[in-house]
C-alpha cells in the first residue's frame, strides 16, 4: 500500500489558494494605511468597507473549503478585490499610494489560474484604476497635484500586466499539454485494461474447457477404478486431483468473475468477501450499495480484491470493513482493517524490491481520473477509500 493523498487538494482548486491569500492581504492593507498616517477623507465608510471586506473573505475561505467550486468563483472574487482595492482608494485619499503593493499583487495572484485573457484585463485594470484614483486624489487635494511618480508606477503596473499575462499563458499551454497527456494516458490504460480482461477471458475459458474438464474427468474414472480397487493410495490421489480442481476453479474465477460480468459489481464484491465471511478468527463488516454496472467496476473488483489479499497476508486483522456506494458520478470503495498497518514511508522501498501490486492499482486508478487515499500508521491499521 501506498500512503499519502493522491489528489493535490489545493491545484484542483486555485480559488482556494487565493481565498488563503485574501486574508493576509487584508492585513496587508491595514498595515500599510497606518503606517503611512493617511488623513482619510471618509474615515466611517473605510472602516466599514474594510470591516465588510474582511468578514466576507473569511465566510467565503469557509464555503470554498467546503466543497467544489464552479469555474467562475475564481474571476469573480478577483473581481471583487478590484472593486474593494478601488473603493477602499476612493475613500481614503492618500491611501492610494499606500496601497500601491496591493495594486502589484492583484495580476500576480491571477496569472496562476491559467486564464491569459482575464490576466491581461485585471493587469490593465489595476493600472489604469491606480491611474484614475490619483487623478481623482489630486483634484480633490490642490496641494497634492498629481506626481510624476504617479506615472513611473503605471509604467509599472502596465509591464506587470504584460508580464503576468504572458506567465498565464505560458502555464496554460503547459497546463494543455499536461492534459492531453494524462488523456492519452488514461486512452492506454483503458486499453492495457480492456486487453488484459479479454485475455484473462479467454485464458479461463481455456482453463475451464481444457485442464479443468480433463481434470474432473479424471477424477470420475478414479472414482470408479476406487470402488472396484480399494485403496488408500488411490485415496491420496483422489483428494490431490479434488485439491488440483479447487485451485483451478479459483484461479478461473480470478481471472474471470462470472458473477461480475453477470451480474455486476455489488454482487461480485458480496462473493468475494464471502471467502473471509467463514473464517472464524475474521469478523466482515459489509455496507454495499447496489451500483449498478459503472465503466469501471473491473478496475474496482481487482482493487477490492487485492486489499483484501494484502490484509488476508500482512495485516493481522481481526475486523475487516468494506463500503461501496455512489457519491455522485463516482463510485467509491472504501477498505479498512484494524491490523497491524504499516510505515507509508516504506513502501518505496517495497515497489523497488518488486512488490508492485498495489502501486499498479493506484497507477491504474489514477490514469483513469480517480483517486486513492491510504491512511494507514503502525499498529492503527489501514484506511483506503478507492474513488472511480
Amino acid at each position: 500500500m501506498t500512503g499519502g493523498r493522491v489528489v493535490d487538494f489545493f491545484t484542483t482548486q486555485p480559488v482556494r489558494v487565493s481565498a488563503l491569500l485574501r486574508l493576509p492581504l487584508i492585513g496587508l492593507i491595514v498595515i500599510l494605511v497606518s503606517v503611512w498616517d493617511v488623513d482619510h477623507w471618509l474615515p466611517g465608510l473605510y472602516a466599514v468597507i474594510l470591516s465588510a471586506y474582511a468578514a466576507a473573505a473569511a465566510l467565503w475561505l469557509v464555503v470554498v473549503f467546503r466543497g467544489p467550486m464552479p469555474p467562475w468563483a475564481e474571476w469573480a472574487s478577483t473581481a471583487v478585490d478590484v472593486l474593494v482595492l478601488v473603493a477602499l482608494c476612493a475613500v481614503s485619499g492618500g491611501a492610494t499610494a499606500a496601497l500601491l503593493p496591493v495594486f502589484f499583487l492583484l495580476p500576480i495572484s491571477v496569472a496562476f489560474q491559467d486564464r491569459p485573457v482575464l490576466t491581461a484585463i485585471l493587469g490593465a485594470s489595476t493600472a489604469l484604476g491606480y491611474l484614475v484614483l490619483w487623478i481623482l486624489y489630486s483634484k480633490r487635494d490642490d496641494h497634492v497635484g498629481l506626481p510624476d511618480i504617479v506615472y513611473t508606477h503605471v509604467g509599472f503596473l502596465a509591464w506587470l500586466a504584460v508580464a503576468s499575462a504572458a506567465l498565464s499563458f505560458v502555464l496554460a499551454r503547459r497546463s494543455a499539454r499536461v492534459q492531453a497527456l494524462l488523456e492519452v494516458r488514461r486512452q492506454l490504460v483503458s486499453e492495457s485494461t480492456r486487453a488484459e480482461n479479454l485475455r484473462n477471458a479467454e485464458l479461463a475459458e481455456h482453463l475451464h474447457d481444457g485442464p479443468l474438464q480433463t481434470l474432473l474427468a479424471a477424477r470420475l474414472d478414479l472414482d470408479e477404478i476406487r470402488e472396484r480397487i480399494p485403496d488408500p493410495g488411490l485415496d491420496r490421489v483422489h483428494a490431490a486431483l479434488q485439491e488440483t480442481a479447487a485451485g483451478l476453479r479459483s484461479t478461473v474465477t480470478a481471472l474471470h468473475p462470472q458473477v461480475l460480468a453477470q451480474l455486476g459489481l455489488t454482487p461480485a464484491v458480496r462473493e468475494l468477501l464471502r471467502q473471509y465471511e467463514n473464517r472464524p478468527e475474521v469478523t466482515v463488516r459489509a455496507d454495499l450499495e447496489d451500483v449498478g454496472r459503472p465503466d469501471g467496476q473491473a478496475l474496482l473488483y481487482r482493487a477490492a480484491r487485492e486489499l483484501l489479499a494484502n490484509i488476508n497476508k500482512h495485516a493481522g486483522a481481526s475486523t475487516i470493513s468494506v463500503g461501496l456506494r455512489r457519491s455522485g458520478d463516482q463510485v467509491v470503495l472504501s477498505v479498512a482493517d484494524d491490523g497491524k498497518g504499516f510505515d507509508p514511508s516504506t513502501v518505496a522501498q517495497s515497489v523497488a524490491e518488486g512488490h508492485i501490486g498495489l502501486a499498479s492499482l493506484q497507477v491504474r486508478i489514477e490514469a483513469m481520473g480517480g483517486s486513492m487515499a491510504i491512511s494507514s500508521a503502525a499498529g492503527y491499521g489501514t484506511q483506503v477509500r478507492v474513488a472511480l
